[in-house]
């Protein structure tokens, strides 16, 4: 009968081990019953992706004269979908009860272009932030620039004359009759 006992209590010990190594491989790999899914590996690229977004902030607000600012959107579109890493906009003209954020697909072609090459800006800075060192100079953008009315091609020409006057190089390469000048 000891015998017995002894197991028991050493199947107790085992079983509450189990729990506790469950309750983690659940919680890392997003699998918690009524919670978003996210995966540990997903929660660390969240806080880059939003370190990255402020960055790109400063310059998607310069060349939309402050209409757009982007959003890691914070819950996902249903339960059973990965969460975290989706891009809305907040648009500070036509502000809604919601926020006025939306999702990032929603922008027109010229603004979409704008989006990404402001993401494109801020993860060249956040990388050199944390390097060690190593700077990235250089940047290249290839074509987009069409898709853009005059205002808003003045604004992005003025936002990437800016970077080049602060070591940096930024290639351009268009059709854009007004960046050949």
């Amino acid at each position: 009968q000891s015998h017995v006992l002894r197991q028991l209590d050493e199947l107790e010990k085992v079983g509450k081990q189990w729990q506790m190594v469950k309750a983690l491989h659940n919680t890392a790999g997003g699998n918690i019953p009524g919670k978003d899914k996210i995966m540990l590996e997903t929660y660390v690229q969240m806080a880059c992706f939003d370190r990255i977004i402020a960055r790109a902030n400063v310059h998607l607000m310069k060349m939309t004269d402050g209409r757009y600012e982007l959003l890691r959107a914070k819950e996902a579109v249903n339960q059973k979908s990965q969460s975290g890493l989706e891009l809305n906009v907040l648009d500070h003209y036509y502000m809604s009860q919601s926020g006025g954020s939306r999702s990032v697909k929603s922008l027109s072609g010229g603004e979409s272009f704008l989006a990404a090459l402001s993401l494109a800006l801020g993860m060249s800075e956040e990388v050199s932030a944390n390097a060690g060192g190593i700077e990235l100079d250089a940047l290249f953008v290839d074509e987009g620039f069409g898709s853009l009315d005059e205002a808003a091609l003045d604004r992005a020409i003025r936002a990437l004359q800016e970077l080049s006057t602060a070591n940096r190089i930024i290639g351009v390469i268009s059709h854009v009759p007004e960046l050949k000048n």
